[in-house]
């Protein structure tokens, strides 16, 4: 009797601790009378080297601008593929090269600061504030990669100006029940380098974090819970479906050793 109540204590212990509980699965978990979450101000994203912007300049008189578009007879319809074509990329120098204008140095500078610098050199060279000119200046997509314990990995791009870490786990399905949701990696570039942050998307003070918006070029890696490298089941079905069989193995060679 001692021995299967030993058996049955061992099996207990396993069943309990193979199975992935659900404060570990759900998402921005805190105080339930929190009302409001006082987000981190978000800091003006800079531009880098290899990003891909959309530049747009508009006037009364639309003939007079045309040659600054490239892509001013492409029709209305916009995708990835057509913003990395028609788009600026930054160049190894931190410079774009706009018809007329020539190269333009815009590493480091913000969207707003790229907007001014166009408008301001457009007025000094070639129109006068009669003109009329409006500069728009946008990243083209925000791109991101997801990899790791998640359903749909790959590199994303979304065309919005912000993108929360949940909506771009979001957009590729969701993280898997494998997935350690407390301890997702973010490595992120900077002009001065690359940075590594950890982040817990279970926990509410998420949304304070400044890694809670997702930048151009972020890559998302989704770690493994320890449950997975142990080869157990994940759910208490799953776990108690492996444990029997191994203690059934266990058993069936003890009594053929036994005979």
């Amino acid at each position: 009797m001692n021995k299967i109540y030993s058996f049955l204590c061992i099996f207990l212990m396993l069943l309990v601790t193979s199975c992935v509980p659900k404060k570990d699965i759900v998402y921005l978990q805190g105080d339930k009378n929190t009302a409001t979450v006082e987000q981190v101000v978000q800091k003006p994203y800079r531009i880098q080297i290899n990003d891909v912007v959309s530049i747009k300049i508009k006037a009364l008189d639309s003939k007079l601008v045309e040659m600054f578009n490239i892509s001013a007879s492409q029709s209305q319809g916009v995708s990835a593929e057509g913003l990395y074509f028609d788009g600026y990329t930054v160049d190894d120098h931190g410079n774009i090269r706009i018809p007329v204008l020539g190269e333009m140095p815009v590493i480091g500078l913000t969207l707003d600061e790229l907007r001014q610098k166009v408008e301001k050199q457009l007025l000094a060279d070639y129109f006068h504030k009669e003109a009329d000119i409006f500069v728009i200046a946008k990243l083209a997509g925000l791109r991101y990669t997801v990899n790791g314990e998640i359903r749909s990995p790959g590199t994303k791009t979304l065309m919005q100006d912000k993108v929360t870490l949940l909506e771009a786990i979001a957009n590729s399905g969701d993280i898997l029940i494998t997935g350690d949701r407390k301890d997702v990696m973010i490595i992120r570039q900077f002009p001065h380098g690359t940075e590594i942050h950890n982040v817990d998307v279970t926990n509410i003070d998420l949304m304070k974090s400044p890694y809670y918006y997702v930048q151009p070029n972020d890559y998302i890696y989704i770690k493994p819970i320890k449950q997975k490298s142990w080869g157990v089941g994940i759910t208490g079905l799953q776990s108690f479906t492996t444990i029997v069989s191994v203690l059934s193995l266990v058993l069936t060679t003890f009594l053929l050793i036994k005979k």
